[in-house]
């Protein structure tokens, strides 16, 4: 499964699939993908907001090549 801290790899694989960043509501930076109408425990955010907590928790995206796939998962680095 391919992984990246590539912030323009991240917003192309999201962007191709119709997703938005966002978090989980009142958690600060746990993060997610949105995809279609969002959760009630979602609130969407903008890719700047995104990419700093990103950054700030040192995470590695896990994602699927296949676009008819939207899996994905946020891990943290060691």
């Amino acid at each position: 499964m391919p992984r990246t801290k590539d912030h323009e790899v991240i917003r192309r694989w999201v962007d191709q699939r119709g997703g938005k960043p966002a978090r989980v509501r009142g958690t600060g930076d746990l993060l997610r993908i949105s995809f279609g109408k969002s959760p009630m425990n979602l609130e969407e955010i903008t890719w700047e907001q995104f990419f700093e907590a990103f950054d700030r928790n040192k995470l590695l995206f896990l994602y699927e090549e296949d676009p008819s796939t939207r899996f994905s998962k946020f891990v943290r680095t060691s």
